[in-house]
């Protein structure tokens, strides 16, 4: 291995180290209350080589969020991808996926939040990084007849009913009571069916009844 391939690989190390301290300190203490030095004690790195990578605490949260969005590019490849929305199985699909794609990256989730309401021009940036994911959803829209709105607004809706629901119950704690994940998935899939629809989807225990 020659000197050169050996300082990239070990760059890439540290990236990925402060990286992956980064998602831990946020989950224990929050992106608001981190410093930098927290991110590098954790990591086990000398403070200063954190600026070998990025400039800030912002630019490191961006870079975890294009990690992210990537994975869940990705995750749309998998066995049961459906893309015509007129059908609740491939809602289902979407919801669930989203569901269980929130509870691993709630660091991040939760961090995007916190970032946007103290930084505008940082929360538009992130903003941005959703963009190609919400038009690739508004995309299974085509064969849904009679929507309720122009496509671009109805998948701005679909996807802020569902973040702020993922949040209200895997971060804020709901209502106290226990929600397991197949009647949070049941319930998100047949409001979002039928307010695009204009349907009475039965829910995945009238199915299953």
């Amino acid at each position: 291995m020659t000197s050169a391939t050996s300082r990239k690989q070990k760059a890439a190390e540290t990236e990925a180290a402060l990286k992956a301290a980064a998602r831990r300190v946020f989950a224990r203490q929050g992106y608001l209350n981190t410093k930098i030095t927290d991110i590098t004690a954790e990591a086990g790195r000398a403070a200063g080589s954190f600026y070998n990578h990025f400039a800030g605490k912002e630019e490191l949260l961006e870079a975890l969020l294009v990690d992210m969005f990537a994975e869940a590019d990705e995750g749309v490849t998998e066995p049961g991808h459906d893309q015509d929305f007129s059908k609740r199985s491939a809602v289902r699909w979407h919801v669930a996926h989203f569901w269980r794609f929130y509870q691993e990256h709630l660091p991040e989730m939760v961090a995007l939040r916190q970032a946007a309401m103290v930084n505008e021009d940082l929360g538009r940036r992130l903003r941005q990084l959703t963009v190609a994911d919400q038009r690739h959803l508004g995309g299974h829209l085509a064969n849904v007849a009679n929507l309720p709105g122009d496509p671009e607004l109805v998948t701005s809706a679909m996807t802020a009913l569902m973040d702020q629901f993922a949040y209200t119950w895997l971060v804020a704690g709901g209502t106290g009571r226990d929600l397991p994940d197949d009647e949070a998935i049941d319930l998100l899939t047949d409001f979002v069916h039928r307010a695009i629809t204009g349907g009475t989807a039965l829910s995945g225990q009238a199915l299953s009844g």
